[in-house]
């Protein structure tokens, strides 16, 4: 491999690590939900807000994120962003109480706009060529760390059933799910000492008026013959905007009637990517499988698989993403997602729950269990009025916390079925707008502007996301698994229609010509 070609790799590869920190800050939270509920006490909604915490302070951060980016470049941002995971781990592992462990994920959330300012930079060092492979291996990192997240929660969790004498010493038993997110401490750390090693973006060296800087570092990424030809297609790029360069200026510009067709493709597939429910499912992974009767350590092995099938299906995404092409990938990727949320939905619908007496016998972690004799050999249609049986028998807190055992005791459900859509539905994600989206917005807007409209537009789908992390819990209490799904199934379908007639596809070309071909659509 020629240099240029191994330094443009190393540098994508160190910025897409960002990606495995958001994977492993998003996902870890999924195995201590249980744990935070019964320390803290917490209700749906309350529960809602610490799990979504990251997703709300990723909102504010993406207000400053478009000119941070401008005026302190990519990766001055980058290295600021790292250090805000690494303040964001500590004060999630040692948070004395619940408003404590809050705040720290909302510190937490304000790194979440890594993804977009990883996508914008990798995307302006790539050769059109590699452009949506090297793009998408931040989504290749955010896969990577969601399964080492659930990883790492099946080990401590099974840790903590050993008889060891070390389980004890470091106080797992006691502190487990401060030792889950404790664990992002050391990647974090990592990745903000390798931010150091890469070079500023070519792109932002132009918008600084800096053209030798700027040619410096593309000598490093591509061959010398193609730099004088890649400087000259900048400044046109550059000319072609306005040359107020003021946040108002670009708003208008993202806004304006040039840049239409772009801003309905990149608003549909921000809000449709996140309105799939995807962080419902991964950030709430093991809360989901316990509605299959499972129990709980049967959910966390499960959630594990959510993680494998993410990887692999990320990786065959990446592989064809530029060969099949974006647009194809989009649309059956979508389609494939509709599908799948319809399976699990008619999965969910047709379950039965009911109490049996030899079930009762056997619950005896339960004080007075024969509260629940009232509720016995009746059975219920739905998760949600099963629940709101053993809420009116049990009380809201027992309710709560001997939901999973309960479920698992009084399910009669299809779980291979679901278990499959659930994957089916995961392997669909990660193969199509999962990473794509990313591609795309590194691709579909012109230098000018490009780093106002990428985490505006990651602003759009982070809004999204936190709607749905942070309602989800009382989705789930209110409108039941079941109807949940089918909800997101009819918003991904909604957005399908419009970006299957204005989607265009961008493989093989320079960002100079997919603003020519937008413009002229």
């Amino acid at each position: 491999m020629k240099s240029y070609k191994r330094n443009a790799f190393t540098y994508a590869t160190i910025v897409a690590i960002g990606g495995f920190i958001f994977g492993l800050d998003a996902a870890l939270i999924s195995g201590t939900v249980k744990f935070i509920t019964e320390e803290f006490s917490l209700n749906p909604m309350q529960l809602g807000i610490v799990v979504g915490a990251p997703s709300i302070g990723v909102l504010l951060a993406l207000f400053f994120a478009g000119s941070m980016c401008n005026s302190l470049g990519r990766r001055k941002t980058l290295q600021i962003i790292a250090a805000l995971y690494l303040i964001s781990a500590v004060g999630s592992a040692l948070a004395p109480s619940y408003w404590t462990l809050v705040a720290a994920r909302f510190l937490g959330g304000l790194a979440f706009s890594s993804i977009s300012v990883a996508s914008m930079y990798i995307g302006e060092i790539a050769p059109p060529k590699w452009r949506g492979k090297l793009v998408s291996m931040t989504q290749i990192n955010i896969v990577l760390g969601l399964s080492a997240a659930y990883f790492i929660n099946y080990l401590i969790i099974q840790s903590t059933n050993s008889d060891a004498a070390w389980v004890d010493s470091l106080g797992l038993r006691e502190n487990t799910w401060r030792w889950m997110l404790g664990s992002e401490i050391l990647p974090a750390l990592i990745w903000l000492t390798l931010l150091f090693f890469i070079p500023r973006s070519p792109s932002w060296l132009m918008y600084q008026g800096k053209t030798e800087d700027a040619k410096r570092t593309l000598r490093k990424i591509i061959p010398e013959e193609e730099v004088t030809i890649q400087i000259n297609e900048m400044k046109i790029s550059m000319e072609s905007g306005e040359q107020d360069h003021s946040l108002i200026s670009q708003l208008k510009q993202i806004f304006g009637k040039q840049m239409r067709v772009t801003f309905i493709i990149a608003m549909t597939i921000a809000i449709a990517q996140q309105s799939t429910g995807i962080n419902a499912i991964l950030f709430y992974a093991p809360t989901v499988f316990e509605q299959l009767g499972g129990g709980s350590d049967a959910a966390f092995m499960q959630s594990i698989w959510v993680g494998l099938t993410s990887v692999i299906f990320t990786i065959l995404g990446l592989l064809l993403v530029d060969k099949l092409g974006r647009r194809p990938l989009i649309i059956w990727g979508m389609a494939w997602i509709i599908l799948s949320l319809s399976i699990c939905f008619y999965g969910f619908k047709s379950a039965r729950y009911t109490i049996s007496n030899e079930a009762v016998t056997e619950l005896t972690s339960i004080n007075n269990v024969e509260r629940l004799n009232s509720i016995v050999g009746v059975e219920y249609k739905s998760d949600i009025e099963f629940k709101d049986a053993l809420e009116k028998t049990l009380g809201e807190v027992d309710a709560r916390n001997y939901s999973s055992v309960l479920i698992q005791k009084a399910a009669d459900i299809n779980a291979i079925l679901i278990l499959i859509g659930i994957l089916s539905f995961i392997a669909a994600f990660h193969f199509s707008v999962g990473p794509v989206m990313w591609v795309l917005f590194s691709e579909i807007f012109p230098i000018a502007i490009r780093g106002i409209a990428i985490p505006f537009f990651t602003l759009v789908t982070s809004i999204v996301s936190s709607l749905v992390q942070v309602f989800f819990p009382k989705q789930l209490a209110t409108m039941g698994i079941s109807y949940t799904l089918l909800f997101y199934a009819i918003t991904v379908a909604i957005g399908l229609i419009i970006l299957y007639k204005y989607l265009i596809e961008t493989k093989n070309m320079t960002i100079e010509e997919i603003q020519f071909k937008l413009q002229n659509k």
